[in-house]
C-alpha cells in the first residue's frame, strides 16, 4: 500500500471518528429539549379507557406490575387481560387481582384464536373485540406505572390529531449482568436515538412497553390484523398511524419494565434478534447506526493517531462524552435507577454492541423463544413450518 493511501486512510478514520462524539453532543441537546419541554395539561379530559394487556407467563415482578394498574387515580377504566390458555401461570394472579379489586372492572380472555405469527398481536385482535371503550391503552405484562399513569398519556387525545401516546421505560432489574446489560442499552443508547428521531423529523413509530391509541385511529391502519404477522407490532403501529395522518407523541409520564436474569446465549439471541429487527424495519438509517458506535471509531482513530496525545484525546473524548449522554438521556432524562448504578457498563456494552452490529447482517433468520423465524419485509416466517411463536405475549425491548 502506497505512503499517500495510508495518509489518506489516516485521516479518514481520523475525521470520521468524530462523527460519534458529535452525535453524543447532540443527543445530549435533544434530551435537553425534551424534558425541559412540559406535557399539556388536560387533566380535565378524562374518557373512559380499555387496558388491554396480553400477557405471557410471569417474572419476578408481575404482581405489582399488574397491581399498579389497578390503583390508577382515573374514574373510568376497565382491565382486560388475555393469555394463551389456562394452564399460564398469570391466570392465578389475574384471579387474585380481580378478588382484591371488586370495584374494577378485571375481566380474562384465554385460548383466542391465533391468526398470525405474533400470538401477542393475536391476543390484541381477541382483546380490541371485547373492549367496551373507544380509547385503548396497549402494555405489556411485564410494565409497571405510577399511579397518574392514565391521566397523562390519556390527556393529549383532547386533541383529535392525536393518533398514539408512547413512552420511555425505566428499568427493574434482577442481579444478572445480561439482564444489566439490556437495561443500559436502553436507557443510554437506545432512547438517545429515539430523542435524536423525535428532534429531527418527529415521532414516527412507538415504544412498545406502552401505546395509547383510540378506535378510529385504529380503523384507520386496518386494525391489529393489519400487523399480525410483524415481529416489531409496536413499531409498526405507531408508523401506520404517522402515514394515515395521525401525530404520535413520546410520553413525559415514563413506566417501568422487567429485566430478568438470562443465560449468555439467550441474551446473544435476543441482541441479535432486535438488531436484525431494526434493520429491516429501517434499513437506510441503521447503515448509519455505524456512525454513532464510539468506541470502534475511537479505537482505530488511537491506533493511526500520529501521536500518542491525539490518541488520549479520542480515548478520553469518547469516555466523558458518551457517559455524559448517558447519564443526560438516561439518569437526568428519564430518570433509570439501573443505569445510574451501573454507568460504568456503558463502555462494555457498547463493545458487544459493536459485535452484535455486525453479526445482524449475517442473515434474515432471528431466534425468537425456542422458534426459528425469517423476516421477510418485517413479517415473520416460520422456518420449516414450525408453529408461530407463543411467546409473543410479552414484547421484548429494542436496545439499539
Amino acid at each position: 500500500m502506497s505512503f499517500p493511501l495510508l495518509m489518506i486512510i489516516r485521516y479518514a478514520v481520523l475525521i470520521l471518528a468524530v462523527a460519534p462524539l458529535l452525535y453524543y453532543v447532540t443527543a445530549c441537546l435533544a434530551a435537553l429539549r425534551f424534558f425541559r419541554r412540559r406535557d399539556s395539561d388536560s387533566s380535565s379530559f378524562t374518557p373512559a379507557v380499555s387496558l388491554l394487556k396480553p400477557v405471557y407467563g410471569v417474572d419476578f415482578g408481575s404482581y405489582q406490575n399488574f397491581a399498579s394498574f389497578c390503583r390508577q387515580d382515573y374514574p373510568d377504566y376497565e382491565i382486560l387481560f388475555a393469555v394463551n390458555d389456562d394452564s399460564d401461570a398469570a391466570v392465578a394472579l389475574i384471579q387474585r387481582l380481580a378478588a382484591e379489586f371488586p370495584a374494577l372492572a378485571i375481566r380474562l380472555i384465554s385460548g383466542s384464536e391465533q391468526v398470525g405469527s405474533n400470538r401477542k398481536v393475536s391476543n390484541l385482535i381477541a382483546l380490541a373485540r371485547e373492549a367496551r371503550h373507544d380509547i385503548l391503552v396497549l402494555t405489556d405484562g411485564d410494565v409497571r406505572v405510577g399511579r397518574k399513569y392514565l391521566r397523562k398519556v390519556v390527556a393529549p387525545f383532547a386533541d383529535q390529531r392525536v393518533g398514539a401516546v408512547t413512552s420511555f421505560y425505566r428499568a427493574i432489574a434482577e442481579k444478572n449482568l445480561g439482564a444489566e446489560l439490556e437495561a443500559v442499552g436502553a436507557a443510554s443508547d437506545f432512547f438517545a436515538g429515539v430523542l435524536v428521531a423525535e428532534w429531527m423529523e418527529g415521532m414516527t413509530f412507538a415504544l412498545g412497553a406502552s401505546i395509547v391509541t383510540t378506535r378510529r385511529w385504529l380503523e384507520q391502519i386496518g386494525g391489529f390484523a393489519a400487523i399480525v404477522n410483524m415481529h416489531s407490532d409496536d413499531y409498526e403501529l405507531g408508523h401506520r398511524i404517522v402515514k394515515a395522518g395521525g401525530e404520535v407523541l413520546l410520553s413525559h409520564e415514563p413506566v417501568w419494565t422487567m429485566y430478568p436474569a438470562q443465560t449468555a446465549r439467550g441474551f446473544w439471541n435476543h441482541q441479535v434478534r432486535w438488531a436484525r429487527t431494526v434493520r429491516l424495519c429501517r434499513p437506510v438509517s441503521y447503515l448509519g447506526v455505524i456512525f454513532t458506535l464510539g468506541l470502534p471509531w475511537v479505537v482505530a482513530a488511537a491506533l493511526v493517531a500520529p501521536n500518542k496525545s491525539i490518541a488520549a484525546g479520542y480515548l478520553v473524548g469518547y469516555l466523558v462524552l458518551r457517559l455524559a449522554m448517558a447519564w443526560t438521556v438516561g439518569v437526568w432524562g428519564v430518570g433509570d435507577d439501573v443505569l445510574r448504578k451501573r454507568l460504568w457498563l456503558v463502555p462494555l456494552r457498547d463493545a458487544i454492541y459493536f459485535v452484535v452490529y455486525l453479526a445482524s447482517f449475517a442473515s434474515n433468520r432471528i431466534t425468537w423463544g425456542d422458534q426459528q423465524f425469517t423476516m421477510k419485509q418485517g413479517q415473520m416466517v416460520a422456518k420449516g413450518g414450525t408453529r408461530p411463536a407463543a411467546t409473543a405475549g410479552t414484547t421484548s425491548r429494542p436496545q439499539s
